[in-house]
């Protein structure tokens, strides 16, 4: 197993042009120039911004031609404190100020969603729309600090609520629709909301799915609200019995303006307000800067996504999940941004791919899990569309297993970036992931972000390579959170990330640093399993199960047993196959093989359905808490909750 971790083939290279068309190579050039240096790599660029933390971060300023004020010197200060660093502490900057600087022959958002919907939002109508939104937001009242929330699906409305709200210095803060009223309250309950945002339903797979009894159980329980907009999509007819309601035509046309004030904010003011996913209690309210996603964002977007003015940018996410965020601050670089909204596999499989190619998109990111299940369904898109224009396909979500880069090279596009990309909610972006001037190998994530100064860890502190550890950033950046909402003393932020090792953020990532000083990843540390007191990964062993034919997918959990930890492991099988003896032995087979035999596990049980949170992340912790009689207390995080009744009192567990 070591060996074949420290072999991975070249997949794919950048040609010599491309590299020197990218974005990356030019600020490279920008940085030798302007410091008198010979830089000719992205490992020596990497080297650099870490070792030269200011200069890189005011040379990112520079570039993206930032609006606003860097203030005074020094740019970062104290220059390594987890938490306390502040960038450009003396400066002032607005988020939506600068998302709105474009004005190009490219419209800002296209939106398409399941229902053939279509819609372009131009640069002008984005920010006239903005205005007047703004504009409504003042005449209510509100006034920086105040918290603005969305409960919305991916449409260019809610794009247009959060940078208004971040126009005059409001927090923002959105769930997605297929949330439960339990799970919006969980949210919006502890930030307590002035104005919403929201609408009568959405389309999925198909059919319409109304909320209007969602929406109207969630405004009563929020008394924070003064003020609820509804932008509808299904135009359904319900007379709202409140004042409070208002429609979303109807403030664009009393409130309309094309004027718009940004104002100063230091680097260090909230922006949004992300939530946990919330699987063991209620969700924590992450507190992120303005300032802080400004400068993160132009570098993963601009420089590792390498998006420009008039690209074309998309990734398949709904506005429950951290993607969004990111998604949007393609407006940063005057690219077109891509919403859609829907299944990703209704009316077919293929459906993102035939919006890819007719809207020849540069950048497409989905979710690693989306990739397999296609690569389960052996869809081939390689024959049947035209990607001429695909430079980038951006995974997360989960590890990208080395068997679904093979996928895409042999059934996706072959001359295609695969940027695994790995990071969080936590600080809304990566700390590792690809890059337009290194090489693509199988199964690893090509390296760390600029400015992220990332190590493998010990649990001694010692810094790994070849050795599987902890994943944790030992310099400051722009998006730490500011704190957590209603934390005393900043105690869940501590414990969060700075109680293993002092200082140094400590992600939760159990991960390997590679001899090409590429990355892999092995699942969450809290989910790590310890059989006989040994670390395994739980997605090396989902790396060998999701290759077996009959298995759709797999869970993996921990059980005490006997004074040790036994592997059990969850599988739904494909339709028309049963868990016999002979496929039992076929997943012990290639998980011996493929792992080793410390990874097989001790009981495999068959499932109608695997737990996932609302962005597609299997819930381990939970199933593994259920499995030992602990109470689930947030099942609401969950999307499909129903599930968990089956994984109560397994006989099989019992021996």
């Amino acid at each position: 197993m070591e060996k074949e971790i420290l072999s991975n083939p070249i997949l794919w290279s950048p040609s010599n042009e491309r590299v020197k068309s990218s974005q990356m190579f030019r600020f490279l050039q920008n940085i030798n120039a302007k410091y008198d240096l010979n830089l000719d790599s992205f490992s020596e660029l990497h080297n650099w911004s870490i070792e030269n933390k200011s200069e890189f971060w005011s040379s990112i300023w520079d570039f993206f031609k930032i609006i606003g004020s860097k203030g005074t010197e020094p740019y970062i200060e104290p220059e390594n404190k987890m938490p306390g660093s502040k960038f450009f502490p003396n400066g002032t900057v607005n988020y939506a100020e600068n998302m709105l600087s474009g004005d190009t022959r490219g419209p800002a958002i296209i939106f398409k969603s399941e229902d053939k919907v279509r819609k372009e939002v131009s640069w002008k109508d984005l920010k006239s729309q903005v205005a007047s939104l703004a504009n409504f937001l003042k005449k209510e009242g509100v006034v920086k600090g105040d918290r603005i929330a969305a409960y919305m699906p991916n449409v260019p409305e809610t794009v247009i609520m959060m940078l208004a709200a971040s126009s005059i210095g409001a927090i923002f803060s959105s769930a997605s629709p297929d949330f439960g009223v339990d799970g919006v309250l969980d949210r919006f309950g502890q930030i307590e909301p002035k104005i919403l945002l929201t609408t009568d339903g959405y389309w999925y797979n198909g059919k319409e799915v109304n909320i209007t009894n969602k929406v109207i159980e969630v405004v009563k329980a929020l008394s924070s609200l003064q003020r609820v907009i509804i932008s509808p999509l299904l135009d359904i007819n319900t007379e709202y019995d409140s004042n409070k309601f208002i429609q979303y035509s109807d403030v664009q046309q009393k409130f309309f303006t094309e004027n718009i004030v940004f104002e100063a904010l230091s680097l260090d003011d909230p922006l949004y307000i992300m939530f946990s996913s919330g699987t063991t209690g209620k969700p924590k309210c992450i507190v992120h800067s303005n300032g802080g996603i400004l400068l993160k964002h132009l570098v993963e977007m601009g420089l590792h996504s390498n998006a420009r003015e008039n690209s074309k940018v998309f990734y398949f996410t709904t506005c429950g999940w951290m993607m969004w965020n990111w998604l949007v601050s393609g407006l940063l670089l005057k690219s077109t941004i891509y919403l859609y909204d829907g299944s990703p596999f209704y009316p077919n499989p293929e459906i993102l791919w035939d919006y890819v190619s007719s809207e020849n998109i540069n950048f497409m990111g989905v979710s690693a899990k989306y990739i397999d299940a296609l690569s389960k369904e052996k869809i081939n898109i390689i024959d049947k569309y035209d990607l001429t224009n695909l430079e980038i396909i951006g995974s997360t979500g989960s590890p990208l297993i080395h068997e679904s880069f093979d996928y895409i090279y042999e059934n996706v596009k072959k001359d295609v970036s695969v940027a695994s990309l790995s990071g969080g909610t936590d600080i809304v972006g990566c700390f590792i992931g690809g890059n337009p001037m290194s090489s693509v190998r199988r199964g690893e994530i090509q390296g760390p972000i600029l400015g992220m100064d990332v190590h493998v860890y010990d649990d001694d502190g010692n810094s790994l390579k070849n050795k599987k550890g902890e994943l944790v950033c030992i310099q400051s950046f722009p998006t730490m959170p500011l704190y957590f909402w209603n934390d005393k003393n900043n105690e869940k932020y501590h414990d969060a990330y700075f109680d293993k090792y002092p200082n140094i953020w400590c992600h939760g990532d159990y991960i390997l640093k590679t001899e090409n000083n590429g990355f892999i990843i092995f699942g969450r540390s809290d989910a790590t399993l310890n059989p006989g007191g040994v670390r395994i990964g739980t997605a090396e062993i989902y790396r060998q199960v999701e290759q077996i034919e009959e298995v759709l997918e797999g869970l993996v959990v921990g059980q005490i047993w006997q004074g040790d930890t036994r592997v059990i492991l969850f599988i739904r099988l494909n339709k028309n196959n049963d868990l016999t003896q002979d496929l039992i032995d076929k997943i012990k087979r290639k998980i011996r093989v493929g792992a080793s035999p410390r990874h097989i596990p001790a009981k495999i049980i068959a499932v109608n359905d695997i737990p996932r949170t609302k962005s597609g992340k299997i819930a381990e912790l939970a199933v593994r808490d259920l499995i030992h009689n602990k109470q689930i207390n947030n099942q609401t995080a969950l999307a499909n909750p129903e599930c968990l009744d089956e994984y109560k009192n397994i006989n099989e567990l019992n021996f």
